[in-house]
């Protein structure tokens, strides 16, 4: 097996930067999307929006795991730097594996929540093309 250098695990820096990046404005996108969808619940309740603050509720703890696995694997990859710096070079490569797998698991559940994103967006689109339809039926 190859030695790991310090570099290796500094090459995360910048892609796990740009995916918390990401994860960002995707939390903060639903958070106004909730704010706005609890006043219009306020106004006029209805199953739909229930549903749909129920499926926010469910990307958002989904956006949280993928978060804090980003950081974890952020922090496991300073780790692994440090572990490297002071010579612990078997205990530096398990931990870089271990980070490596933790940024394995939150493009993963990334894939899953765009997954559930896009099924909420089918629905909207397949309300409004009823709504088209009926529409035109009374026309």
């Amino acid at each position: 097996m190859e030695e790991l250098t310090l570099t290796t695990p500094s090459l995360l820096f910048s892609a796990v930067s740009l995916i918390m990046l990401a994860y960002t404005n995707r939390f903060l996108s639903y958070a106004q999307v909730v704010r706005t969808l609890k006043g219009e619940y306020d106004l006029h309740p209805t199953g739909i929006t229930a549903a749909q603050i129920n499926n926010l509720r469910t990307r958002l703890s989904l956006i949280r795991m993928m978060q804090i696995l980003g950081i974890v694997s952020l922090l496991l990859s300073v780790l692994c730097m440090f572990l490297i710096y002071v010579g612990f070079q078997t205990a530096a490569v398990l931990v870089f594996a271990v980070s490596l797998l933790c940024l394995i698991c939150s493009l993963g559940i990334s894939i899953g929540e765009i997954v559930i994103s896009v099924r909420a967006l089918d629905l909207h689109l397949s309300e409004m093309e009823c709504q088209k339809v009926n529409k035109r039926q009374f026309d």
